[in-house]
């Protein structure tokens, strides 16, 4: 950031008084530009015991499998996953329940999955999607899924789906060279 939306000054980073953070202050107004983290927001959507992937027609990570996207201004959580769903796989869900929330802290991201049942087993490929296809649990493909998060919720997915019982689950990815994440 280099200018503030209020006044159109330049901003500078410090920490502001009372404050224990960097934040972007212009220098002229004196507003603070709090920066906070993105949250992303999806589905698990199961159709006859099949999960409903999409695989990815745009950057970042084209042509990977995914579930999931950013949430808009002015939605809940839950209106996000489901607007996902139907932008990148043309598909109605019924929402049974918060399934994971996952934190990934260096690159100020939040990623909600919802478990949910297609409504009626119809769906496509959106916009942002070069296919969508139901997979087995057993044929996921593993190798090609977009992102960490989607690995791990559908790690834990399966785990619970062999137990028929699903929990919340709340865990972060860490980067690989954070402090927090090495080990002595």
């Amino acid at each position: 950031m280099k200018y503030c939306s209020t006044c159109g000054h330049l901003v500078e980073q410090r920490i502001p008084e009372g404050d224990n953070r960097h934040r972007y202050v212009c220098v002229s107004c004196e507003t603070i530009h709090y920066q906070n983290p993105r949250i992303v927001a999806g589905t698990v959507p199961i159709w006859q015991g099949k999960i409903l992937l999409c695989r990815r027609a745009i950057e970042p990570r084209y042509g990977y499998w995914t579930t999931s996207s950013f949430m808009e201004n002015a939605e809940t959580t839950i209106e996000a996953a489901e607007r996902e769903t139907r932008e990148e796989a043309l598909a109605e869900v019924d929402i049974e329940g918060l399934y994971s929330i996952i934190d990934v802290p260096h690159i100020n991201q939040v990623h909600m999955f919802y478990r949910a049942t297609l409504k009626n087993g119809e769906f496509g490929a959106g916009e942002e999607s070069l296919e969508t296809q139901l997979f087995a649990l057993d044929d996921i493909p593993w190798n090609e899924l977009s992102f960490p998060t989607v690995r791990k919720t559908l790690e834990l997915f399966l785990e619970d789906f062999r137990k028929e019982s699903y929990g919340v689950h709340v865990q972060d990815i860490r980067h690989p060279m954070s402090p927090s994440a090495r080990r002595d």
